[in-house]
This record gives C-alpha cells, structure tokens and sequence, in this order.
C-alpha cells in the first residue's frame, strides 16, 4: 500500500509539472502574440521630394494644389507663378477652400468681395479664384524674379506679407512636382479605393484644370497622350487627385505608381514598369460586386 501511495504522488507531482510547463508554454506564446506587431497603419498623406528637400501635404490639400498648378500650365505661365500661387494658398487658407476667414474673406487665396475679387459665389470656385489670382500676379513687373514677399503682397495686400517667405520652399517643391518639371516627385500614400472609378469624372476634371486635353476613356481607364515633362504634369496630377477619384495606378515613361504597394506604412512611389512614354494611362478602380 505505501508503495502504490509513493506511486500515486511521483505521478500527481509528474502530471503538475507537466501542467505547469504547457501553461508557462502557453503564456509565453501568448505574450509573444500580443507584442508581435500588426500591420502598420498607412501614413496617409502627399510628398513631393525634390532636390530642396521633401515637403508634404494631406490629399485635399494636394488636390487643390494640383489644380493651381495646373491653371498656371495651361495659361503658359512659368513655375514661379505657381510657386507662388501655392505659397499664398498655404498661408492664406492651408490650400483649402474655406468658407470663413477675417473679415469677409474666402476661399483658396482668402479674396474679399469687398474689396472687388467677385462675389461670394464666384471667390468660392476655385478655378475663378486662381484665375483671378493669376490676373492680378501677371501685371506685377518683374514678378519672375521679385521676392515672393513683394510679388504675393502686390496681389494679396496682406497685413502680414513675410508670411509668405515660409511657405515658398513647399510651394516650390508641389510646384516643381505637379507641373512635370520634376519627374516622378509627387507620392501619394492612400488608403484602398472604396468607391468605383469613373472614366468620365476624371476627363471632367482633367477639363476642369486643363481645358482641352488629348485623353480618352476606356474600359475601367483613361488614356492621355503625352510626353516629357507635359506628362509628367499629368500623370502627377492623377495621383495627386487618385483620392478623390479612385484612381488605383497611374503609368507612364517607364514609371508605374500603384496605390496598393506599401511598406512600412509609406507607399513605394514610382517604380520601374514597361509603361509607354508617349501616353499617361490611369487606372480606376472597379470594386467586385
């Protein structure tokens, strides 16, 4: 009997170890689960990296950007007057298109319809408020070449025109970027397209920037025929405006930007594809039913 005893506790003891092992075990899988970590969040957001440095934007705001930039294109202007132009939007409204400001100032460029920029209505479009930004700057003598402080503070009488000096190297790098002076220079990190891609609200807003432009829709895409630094203007305005139209890729000159391929949360940029140089071809996004 005192045998089977001593048998019967060696086993008791054996099995508790056993079972304090598989729970150490255990524990320990546990914990290594809990600070292994997860998928990194994206850094949502817009850069454009140049040789002055890189400088970022949220997507909104890069839109917005991608359209002054693209009026001073189409109205042959030189990329100082878009450097310019973005410089005062930063200041002035963080290249938003507010509704409210000092006094009875709106918009992009904060322009008063007291003090004779147009109506509320008009001054709250932001085609109409660029281009009436760009009328005034046109008239400025020497405005190519003037310090942003003067040129920005003949159009906008500001109270507090060296404002503007700090906004210009950000101005100048989107500018660079957006304008194709600057190939492959705009990234846009996105979350994944939710909505469907729309051929004809893409050549709406190329239109809208650009006026008349040599593009075509097709099944899920739009085409843009395009070389050079024109091309580049283009395809960095698709993926600066990618947001808000589910634009999913964006191709050209041998350069192919996807919104899907991240890493570490920031996305890869341009990379090295087959695409053409001689057309821009955006890629919309076609959720599955």
């Amino acid at each position: 009997m005192r045998a089977q005893r001593s048998l019967r506790a060696a086993l008791i003891w054996l099995l508790s170890i056993g079972v304090a092992i598989v729970l150490v075990v255990a524990a320990g899988l546990g914990a290594v689960s809990f600070f292994r970590p997860g998928a990194r969040a994206l850094s949502v957001g817009c850069t454009a990296s140049t040789g002055a440095g890189s400088y970022s934007l949220a997507p909104d705001q890069t839109g917005n950007a991608s359209l002054i930039t693209a009026i001073s294109v189409r109205r042959g202007l030189p990329a100082r007057a878009a450097s310019i132009g973005l410089a005062v939007a930063l200041q002035e409204s963080k290249l938003r298109n507010i509704t409210h400001g000092d006094l009875d100032s709106l918009g992009l460029f904060q322009q008063r319809p007291s003090q004779g920029w147009g109506t509320a209505e008009e001054i709250l479009d932001p085609v109409y408020a660029t281009n009436a930004f760009f009328n005034v700057l046109i008239t400025v003598n020497g405005y190519e070449t003037l310090p942003i402080t003067q040129a920005a503070q003949q159009v906008q009488r500001s109270a507090y025109p060296e404002a503007y000096a700090q906004r210009e190297p950000q101005g100048k790098a989107f500018a660079s970027a957006l304008s194709g002076l600057s190939p492959a220079a705009l990234n846009c990190t996105l979350n994944p397209a939710t909505g469907k891609g729309d051929q004809v609200s893409v050549l709406d807003e190329l239109d809208r920037a650009y006026g008349a432009v040599p593009a075509s829709g097709g099944a899920g895409s739009v085409t843009i025929s395009a070389a050079g630094t024109v091309g580049w203007g283009y395809a960095q305005w698709a993926v600066a405006n990618a947001d808000s139209l589910n634009i999913t890729e964006v191709a050209f000159d041998g350069r192919t930007w996807i919104r899907t391929e991240n890493d570490g949360g920031v996305n890869k940029g341009w990379q090295v594809s087959n695409a053409a140089a001689d057309q821009v071809r955006i890629t919309l996004n076609a959720p599955t039913p």
